[in-house]
């Protein structure tokens, strides 16, 4: 009889183990802004926080739908390098003030359509591509530097497709002239283009050279981050290092940039700047933002349209100066520590954002995004 008892107990205990491995997570995500574009934003949920309530749950296992809708929620599991699942990254538009709620199942996902990619491109000179469905982006490599191309700083590719074309263009080798998804026209040399960054001493940019190795972190489908790293080089008699760890969500004008400069700090903080190149035609379309947002609606560039740059710098007490060649956000790194901003652009072609006032507004409402984030709540 005692054996009997035994078993069912054990049953049971069994039993309610699996239940609790099969319960659902509803999650709530409220916009608690007054005001919002409301933008397409990326929403993080600790893996941890959702093992913690759905014990023995398997990231291949997992499908994530709309409450109200019952429609299926596109998602990634991130990695950030790591062997681990860190966390489920999802993507929501929230009217200001409002909230939508999901859950989280176990279950297979439908195929989720990659809206991010990117890649080294040893046959193009060591390039490192990277895009999601609103632009593209890449920088210079080792290989570049004797040739008569040479340059250094972010460059940006124009799209007007929701579809990947970084492999595309390099395969036909036919980007500069628009065949209906976009090109690149934008202009970068020996400048910091569309955002790079770098120390400025008494006035000067200090380059590295290119960047020497890489390493993807997470490939989508909705979140592409890497990480370069570039060679040490002198900057006013200091050994200065730097590794750049790049972040694209999909639906962004705007890539998130932890630049992380190593130098002997018995000479104080390293001045540095994140920049964008100003062109040579007269161009009031200049935004100068006391929080940290720096803008640059180009002049128009022919038949080709107009591209728009920014920064977002969210190190505290920027500075932004603007010289004869660029628009610089001032901050004084620290050794060790990434020096944290945005940089992006969008063209007036892209379909979503044609004028100047569109987008040093999309700037404004994407920096309030990161000062107001979304709230997610767990039940």
């Amino acid at each position: 009889m005692r054996k009997i008892v035994l078993f069912v107990f054990f049953v049971l205990m069994l039993a309610e183990a699996g239940a609790q491995m099969k319960k659902d997570i509803l999650v709530t995500i409220k916009n608690p802004r007054q005001s919002s574009g409301a933008l397409s934003e990326t929403i993080s949920i600790s893996w941890k926080a959702i093992i913690a309530k759905m014990p023995g749950l398997k990231a291949g296992n997992i499908k994530v739908y709309n409450e109200s809708t019952n429609a299926e929620v596109p998602y990634q599991i991130e990695y950030s390098g790591l062997k681990q699942p860190q966390n489920l990254l999802l993507k929501a538009s929230i009217i200001a003030g409002k909230s939508i709620q999901l859950r989280i199942a176990e279950g297979k996902s439908a195929i989720i359509t990659p809206k991010v990619y990117g890649r080294y491109v040893p046959e193009r000179k060591d390039d490192f591509a990277w895009e999601n469905d609103k632009i593209a982006f890449r920088m210079y490599g080792k290989a570049l530097e004797p040739t008569s191309e040479n340059a250094f700083g972010l460059d940006v590719w124009a799209k007007r497709t929701d579809k990947m074309v970084v492999d595309k263009w390099y395969q036909t080798g036919d980007y500069h002239a628009d065949h209906g998804d976009g090109l690149d026209f934008y202009s970068v040399g020996h400048t910091l283009g569309a955002g790079d960054i770098a120390p400025v001493i008494e006035g000067k940019i200090l380059f590295p050279k290119n960047y020497r190795t890489w390493e993807i972190l997470d490939n989508g489908p909705l979140r592409f981050a890497f990480v370069l790293k570039y060679d040490e080089w002198d900057v006013a008699g200091r050994v200065v290092k730097v590794s750049k760890h790049y972040t694209l969500d999909a639906g962004s004008q705007l890539n998130r940039v932890e630049a992380t400069f190593t130098f002997d700090e018995k000479k104080g903080a390293l001045k540095v700047a994140a920049g964008l190149v100003l062109r040579k035609e007269p161009n009031p379309n200049i935004l100068n933002d006391k929080n940290g947002i720096a803008g640059y609606w180009e002049p128009e560039h022919g038949a080709d349209g107009i591209l728009g740059v920014g920064t977002i710098m969210m190190q505290p007490k920027p500075e932004i100066v603007s010289t004869p060649e660029h628009l610089l956000t001032f901050v004084n790194a620290k050794s060790g520590k990434p020096v944290i901003y945005y940089n992006g652009a969008a063209w007036s072609k892209g379909g979503n954002i044609s004028s100047s006032k569109q987008w040093f507004s999309y700037l404004e409402d994407f920096r309030q995004t990161l000062t107001e984030p979304l709230i997610v709540i767990l039940k």
